[in-house]
């Protein structure tokens, strides 16, 4: 933007605040396009429309155009309205930022499976009471439910259900979890 463009922009607004209407329309043009550039520099994330930014802007300039001083530089004061509607805009999005999943997907690892050897199931076993060792084993390896592992041991559903907390507790703190 030139010297030459400001006095001209600045010329094209005393004009319409004077109530020519073709003066007023053509500035609104020009200043259209150059706060769709300034937006469009300042959006580097989705969730704000430049558009609506634009639009925002224009109809601010309508409304506010009486608070121009006439002795002053009009971009200047078009780009702070422009700036001032960004920031808002930037805040009904909130920090949310959308990005569309197909753009990083392939930035996503294949999950891995997780495989427990029988050697560590062995292992977390080991230190159990035979008792505990028992229903654990049977349903968290052999994927028993509590009823069948109560009938196959022939004690209640609840010593089950005290049998496979206390071995489960015991494993996580042998493990280091508590």
């Amino acid at each position: 933007m030139t010297g030459k463009d400001e006095t001209e922009l600045s010329g094209l607004f005393r004009a319409a605040i004077a109530g020519n209407e073709r003066a007023y329309a053509d500035f609104l043009h020009r200043i259209a396009a150059l706060v769709r550039g300034f937006v469009r520099r300042k959006i580097v994330q989705g969730g704000v429309d430049p558009e609506d930014v634009v639009q925002e802007t224009l109809l601010a300039i309508h409304v506010k155009r009486h608070t121009w001083r006439e002795d002053a530089p009009v971009l200047p004061w078009v780009y702070a309205i422009a700036r001032f509607k960004l920031i808002d805009a930037f805040r009904r999005r909130g920090r949310r930022i959308e990005i569309e999943i197909d753009e990083i997907a392939e930035t996503f690892a294949e999950p891995e499976a997780e495989t427990v050897s029988e050697r560590d199931i062995a292992r977390a076993l080991d230190g159990l009471p035979p008792t505990q060792r028992s229903v654990v084993s049977s349903i968290s390896v052999d994927g028993r439910s509590i009823g069948e592992t109560a009938a196959k041991l022939g004690v209640s559903e609840t010593a089950v259900r005290v049998s496979l907390h206390r071995g489960l507790a015991a494993i996580a703190k042998r493990f280091g979890r508590q």
